[in-house]
């Protein structure tokens, strides 16, 4: 029988221009570039040269401090840009696509003879294993931490997110397999949603895992949530984290013998004139010029609250943990009449400052960019307990992280959080903080003071 965890707390923002569950071809360039700021925690040591030629599966850079731990290349062709920034920082290595990609051959495996060892060494030689993260942290894992469990989130409740029950339709094969795979290493734990009947109904055998199911709003989906309702990570404890689309890359590995960064993506946001789902190869150079609706836009390689807003909003280099690219209007050209003394009844509003609420939740909003106040004094109001469903208390979290008191901040529970489980926090946070960020450089000045 599934474990049902239900959680009280949350935030569900229904915004305009959801992508129809149906697939359409979109314009992709002949380049292809692997970004290493996909993979935090990374430190990129580039083992190819410009000219150099590639096969799919090909390493195109390793970890510095784990040379074993390679990214491999999604695409066969010449290696045309070793791309850097300030001080020599690697921004991406860039490939020029084969006409007819040919892909390096790491063989067929049968899952279930295989041991955690022997899982662990083909995804490590694949160039796949960088897709793993960890809590704590919320960084690329790396072969020398042994998990107490792995957690795999197939919800995705975020706004304008991809359904993974639409992806994952015909190849359900392939994600039994890398769950199988990954359950030679620990426990997986996979949470769905109470509405994904396929993820619910998976066939697993007598594979180590087990499906949990989460009924209740957004952030459910997030696996920081899961982990911490499931199984908290304490000091010194370590699991592992894997998104839905890298497991199937891992069975798309031992089912085939090929690298396969194929996934199916997101095109979604009021401004994109039909909001639908394509079959893109990770790094892909997506041409945007004749998705979007005419208007100020604001690209996002992700979801509105926790991706990245692009510089370019025609052509964008597909990040390798994005499952959608967004467009939102940016409100540059906005002109409310007389402002907040209307009763906007097309605003959105966690309280019933605007007249909306009168439509309840289902009503669709058009929600633009703008942070509408400047940065205040931070204010305890428990605004964040409301959409934060951890036994952790938020507030006094980042005020620990914006001390630097890494006492306080271990006494508070920063182990299990990543920064994306502030995301909703952020989105109601009257102080205008920009709490992601915040997280993030608690995280990173807390593995700098342990390690």
């Amino acid at each position: 029988m599934t474990r049902i965890v239900k959680l009280r707390r949350g935030l569900d923002i229904n915004l305009q221009g959801v992508a129809k569950k149906e697939k359409r071809n979109v314009k992709v360039g002949n380049v292809y570039a692997l970004q290493p700021d996909d993979f935090v925690g990374v430190k990129p040591k580039v083992v190819v040269k410009e000219g150099d030629t590639v096969m799919a599966g090909d390493a195109l850079f390793i970890n510095k401090d784990f040379p074993e731990v390679t990214f491999s290349s999604p695409v066969s062709g010449k290696v045309t840009l070793v791309e850097r920034g300030d001080r020599r920082k690697v921004l991406s290595v860039q490939v020029e696509a084969d006409s007819k990609q040919q892909y390096k051959d790491f063989g067929k495996k049968d899952v279930k003879a295989l041991s955690g060892d022997q899982v662990k060494a083909s995804l490590l030689e694949a160039g796949l294993f960088g897709y793993i993260n960890q809590l704590p942290y919320a960084i690329s894992t790396n072969p020398a931490t042994m998990p107490k469990a792995i957690f795999v989130s197939a919800l995705r409740d975020m706004p304008l997110a991809g359904d993974f029950e639409f992806e994952l339709a015909g190849q359900e094969q392939d994600f039994v397999a890398g769950l199988t795979a990954l359950g030679k290493i620990a426990k997986v734990y996979v949470g769905a949603g109470s509405n994904q009947s396929a993820v619910l109904g998976l066939n697993l055998g007598d594979a180590n895992c087990e499906v949990v199911e989460f009924d209740g709003k957004c952030p459910a989906g997030n696996v920081g949530v899961q982990v911490n309702h499931i199984d908290p990570v304490n000091k010194g404890e370590v699991v592992w984290t894997v998104e839905p689309t890298a497991v199937l890359f891992f069975g798309r590995l031992f089912n085939t013998g090929k690298v396969n960064l194929c996934r199916t993506i997101a095109l979604a946001g009021a401004q994109m004139k039909a909001p639908a789902y394509a079959d893109v190869l990770v790094g892909a150079q997506i041409d945007l010029s004749d998705e979007l609706a005419e208007g100020h836009t604001r690209v996002i390689m992700g979801n509105p609250l926790t991706g990245r807003a692009m510089s370019s909003k025609d052509k964008v280099f597909l990040s390798a943990h994005t499952s959608e690219v967004t467009a939102i209007p940016t409100g540059e050209d906005a002109d409310e009449l007389l402002g907040w003394i209307m009763p906007r009844f097309d605003q959105f509003s966690t309280s019933r400052s605007y007249f909306s609420w009168l439509f309840g939740s289902s009503k669709k909003y058009n929600i633009d960019a703008r942070i509408k106040g400047g940065e205040r004094h931070m204010i305890m109001s428990g605004e964040y307990d409301k959409v934060l469903p951890m036994d952790i208390y938020g507030e006094y979290l980042i005020k620990a992280i914006i001390a630097q008191d890494i006492d306080k901040m271990e006494q508070l529970g920063i182990y299990e959080v990543s920064p994306e489980d502030f995301a909703l926090a952020e989105f109601v946070d009257s102080s205008k903080l920009e709490l992601q960020r915040i997280v993030r450089e608690g995280l990173d000045m807390l593995r700098k003071e342990v390690e």
